[in-house]
């Protein structure tokens, strides 16, 4: 005795679908979801990552994916700073999956105080002297005068 198997979903496939053909996304695994503790000298600066979650720092994010990204770090009256975080991926066998960590975690940033604003130059208005009344001619020393003259 001979059983005959009918797939019926392939068939209804091939006739209605056209040119396209199915992908197989749904068998690839996610990308592993990772956290991150971001911290910062002060304390309280904006980190960013570049792949979009962000928090006030001393947090922790959660990020996605196997590629390195960078962390940005703002706060007001500090220079901004950016650190570049690796992302390993650690094997597992069939059973688990493969994990991923992050080279800094915690990712830590020490910023510096932003310089002054440059001192715009103050231009002083010159003073102009004032010219000084003419003072009058001294009056001629009588000939006998109270002292000798110095040749004596």
């Amino acid at each position: 005795m001979r059983r005959v198997v009918i797939i019926a979903g392939a068939s209804l496939w091939l006739a209605g679908c056209g040119t396209s053909m199915p992908t197989m996304d749904f068998l690839k695994p996610t990308p592993p979801s990772v956290t991150v503790r971001l911290e910062s000298v002060p304390p309280g600066a904006d980190a960013k990552t570049s792949l979009g979650p962000g928090c006030k720092t001393p947090c922790a994010v959660s990020v996605q994916g196997t590629e390195p990204f960078t962390v940005s770090y703002t706060l007001d009256k500090y220079q901004p700073q950016s650190v570049s975080v690796s992302v390993i991926q650690q094997g597992g066998d069939f059973g688990s999956g493969s994990t991923a960590i992050t080279d800094p975690n915690p990712v830590f940033a020490e910023l510096q105080p932003a310089a002054p604003p440059p001192r715009k130059p103050v231009h002083h208005r010159k003073r102009v002297a004032k010219p000084k009344p003419a003072a009058a001619a001294p009056a001629a020393a009588p000939a006998d005068g109270a002292f000798p003259p110095p040749s004596r």
